[in-house]
């Protein structure tokens, strides 16, 4: 008997030490077509996760798929890369299945949508599903993808990751399949984005942009669910109700989906010469904006989570945000809040902040406290425990999603 268990352990010993050793050449691989596409919330997510993967792991055990070549330029030094087609019908149809099947990754992470036949277990972020609350914020054939894909990919996917408590709710209550493997884990804030001097900050902005004196700053997409119309408005009644402020308002995104409204709204109003667009800023700008401000504004309608918020306190600029969607759960009681549906509330949150300085100065400390509670590092290591957690299904089980997701909120 003795000899009968020293040879099953000889044999066992062997194996337990394969698998360790399969294990510990796991590679994980990332869509990461947003990186340089100016997809803002969706290129800051993959970009940062990767930044602070290879802070925690070997870069050798990622590979990103980038859809630019110069977005190489972004993407952590020994990481592997590929390049894929930015048309989606020819990335997601054939070329990431192509290239899964000669790379052999443990598994893929995508943003929303996976490929249409994928080879390997499948990890899907969805930030928020506003297209299926709020269609009319997209266009119709944005919303038609998006309804077909998501669902698809939801279905298939091992597990689904969101950003906020919000955002889990809002899709298992769309996608009751998401139920038992949707984990919850919150975006952050880039090193980089930390506080500078306000005058010299002012002063770099005046050079950079040719803009003086105060300003109140917004950040994001110029598109409906940004709610820039209503700031427009609100922030031309405070103009009219305070005369005596000296600040104006500087719109900072890119153009999207029915952005021309945004512009006309400012060209027709009463405010128009006190109204300046930058357009899609490189983020040394961005941090300069919000050291420069004296007030950052966040009225969108829905968010899944709202990193421009966090972006801000992070900075040391007093926010004043929605108080819808995600954005509570963000902010905390860090920010001064407003229904985004009322420019008279608008108008007052901006009116108490910028004319009470004791308010002020305690946005600015309660935010800079709320924002270094999110960290990046933190969130690459939560993400990682996904990753290992669904390679190792995958090597157990055929039938890995349909596994209860591990506790990772």
């Amino acid at each position: 008997m003795g000899g009968g268990l020293g040879s099953l352990g000889a044999r066992k010993i062997p194996d337990a030490l394969n698998v360790y050793t399969e294990r510990t050449r796991m590679r994980f691989a990332i869509d990461a077509h947003a990186i340089g596409q100016h997809l803002t919330g969706n290129e800051v997510y993959i970009r940062s996760l990767m930044t602070s993967f290879c802070t925690l792991e070997d870069p050798a055990r990622f590979i990103a798929y980038l859809s630019k070549t110069e977005a190489s330029a972004d993407i952590p030094t020994g990481m592997a890369t590929r390049l894929v087609s930015a048309n989606p019908f020819a990335r997601l149809g054939w070329e990431l299945p192509l290239h899964l099947r000669r790379d052999r990754p443990c598994l893929l992470h995508v943003q929303y949508t996976g490929p249409l036949f994928c080879p390997v277990p499948l990890v899907v972020s969805v930030h928020d599903v506003s297209f299926l609350e709020h269609p009319g914020f997209f266009s119709p054939a944005r919303v038609f993808q998006l309804r077909r894909t998501v669902r698809r990919t939801i279905g298939v996917a091992a597990r689904v990751l969101t950003v906020s408590e919000f955002s889990r709710q809002s899709i298992e209550r769309h996608y009751p399949e998401a139920a038992g493997k949707t984990v919850v884990i919150h975006n952050a804030v880039a090193p980089h984005l930390r506080p500078m001097n306000r005058v010299q900050a002012r002063d770099r902005v005046r050079g950079q942009f040719g803009l003086s004196g105060p300003f109140v700053l917004n950040v994001g997409d110029l598109q409906p669910r940004k709610n820039q119309i209503g700031l427009i408005h609100a922030f031309e009644q405070l103009i009219a109700q305070y005369p005596q402020l000296p600040h104006r308002l500087m719109l900072v995104g890119q153009n999207k989906w029915e952005a021309p409204m945004v512009r006309q709204a400012a060209e027709k109003s009463p405010a128009a010469d006190r109204i300046h667009f930058t357009g899609w800023v490189d983020d040394a700008s961005l941090r300069l904006l919000y050291c420069a401000c004296d007030l950052f504004v966040f009225p969108s309608f829905y968010e899944g989570f709202g990193i421009p918020i966090l972006e801000a306190m992070a900075c040391g600029a007093p926010v004043a945000c929605s108080s819808t969607s995600a954005m509570p759960e963000v902010a905390d009681g860090a920010g001064v809040f407003f229904d985004p549906h009322s420019v008279e509330e608008m108008t007052r949150a901006m009116r108490d902040t910028l004319l009470n300085a004791e308010l002020r100065s305690r946005m600015e400390r309660l935010g800079q406290q709320r924002a270094a509670a999110f960290q990046w590092d933190r969130a690459a290591e939560k993400t990682l425990d996904v990753y290992r957690d669904v390679a190792g299904l995958a090597a157990d089980s055929p039938s890995l999603a349909a596994r209860p997701a591990r506790a990772a909120r």
